[in-house]
């Protein structure tokens, strides 16, 4: 994520859903998120959040498994939840 970038606010809603244990995602190059057990209904906006390193796996697991999701401390920042992040 680049300094400037502001967050929507899809994505921060993205972010407190992960920040509050509410969310899972698939081990894979291209994570798909569920929250509350459901398909994230924005699966590009969950990509990006991924690839900025703002949300990751809380544990390995084979490709394709779901895992709980957890914010990076770069994430836990953007979303002004660093004490959130583990």
């Amino acid at each position: 994520m680049t300094p400037d970038h502001e967050l929507s606010h899809r994505e921060l809603a993205i972010l407190r859903a992960v920040a509050s244990g509410r969310a899972e995602i698939t081990c894979s190059s291209e994570p798909d998120l569920f929250i509350d057990g459901l398909p994230c209904c924005d699966q590009y906006t969950a990509h990006v959040l991924a690839h900025r390193g703002l949300i990751v796996p809380a544990q390995p697991g084979p490709i394709g498994h779901r895992v709980r999701a957890r914010l990076t401390a770069a994430g836990g920042a953007a979303a002004g939840n660093v004490g959130e992040a583990a």
